[in-house]
């Protein structure tokens, strides 16, 4: 009997502002498994991304996203999260005021397996900094306040080792990023599926970030649709010529279509 998907998404259609941006989107992704989106900039990627976590920005027209067996629709992002979905951001946002410990902490209340007491919490996070090269420093800042890019997005491989996730869908974690970032960015993912045996769904355009990791399945979308999926080999065949094939392929069955 074959085993379901960890995330399946079924004839994914959604709009944001009465307008359709997504069409007919399936994507299946096995638990353990590596899986990268990758498409032209205004693609339609991050949209997924959101609609999968919940983002009320979005609104799901018709089709089902499933995870681990339970139907997401109308589940709000906190109990999407609950359930195991991380999502990091593009831009991760400040919040003034909040040292990162104490939002650090908030996320892992209530979860079971992951509440720790204070010395235990803190110890733990003494941890994880020294497997990603961070100064303890940071957890005495406000939560994104004066950070760089580089250190927000160090700053959520740290969430994401602290609250185990089942997937995490990484949204464009190599954007802007020096070298030593990146580094630290792919250290964090691969401790992640090291130490949970889990799955990640990486979103970019950039095939930088893939090279030292191990894909499964690799899912191309232009113009809101899934065009195109293959193993591995397909991210070095696009590191050679671009999207533009797949675009105009596009254009071409948008224009058939039309008439």
């Amino acid at each position: 009997m074959p085993i379901s998907p960890l995330l399946s998404v079924d004839g994914l259609t959604a709009s944001v502002d009465e307008k359709t941006i997504l069409h007919d989107v399936n994507l299946n992704i096995p638990a353990g498994e590596t899986h990268v989106l990758m498409g032209p900039n205004g693609a339609g990627k991050s949209t997924l991304g959101h609609l999968i976590m919940g983002d009320p920005a979005y609104t799901q027209d018709a089709g089902t996203i499933l995870f681990d067996g339970q139907d997401m629709s109308g589940l709000s992002p906190d109990k999407r999260s609950r359930a195991g979905i991380f999502l990091s951001f593009q831009a991760p946002v400040e919040i003034p005021g909040v040292p990162l410990s104490s939002f650090l902490r908030a996320t892992i209340a209530g979860r079971p397996g992951l509440e720790m007491r204070g010395k235990e919490f803190r110890r733990r996070m003494k941890e994880l900094c020294a497997e990603l090269d961070m100064d303890p420093a940071y957890l005495n800042r406000e939560l994104g306040v004066g950070f760089s890019g580089g250190e927000k997005k160090k700053v959520e491989m740290l969430q994401l080792l602290l609250l185990q996730p089942k997937l995490a869908i990484l949204d464009e974690t190599d954007s802007g990023l020096d070298v030593d970032a990146l580094g630290v960015v792919s250290r964090g993912m691969d401790l992640y599926r090291k130490s949970t045996d889990g799955t990640l769904l990486i979103i970019t355009h950039n095939t930088r970030i893939l090279e030292h990791l191990d894909v499964d399945r690799v899912h191309v979308m232009v113009n809101g649709r899934v065009v195109r999926e293959d193993d591995a080999s397909l991210i070095d065949w696009i590191d050679e010529n671009g999207f533009e094939s797949f675009e105009r392929a596009a254009e071409n069955d948008a224009a058939e279509n039309a008439r």
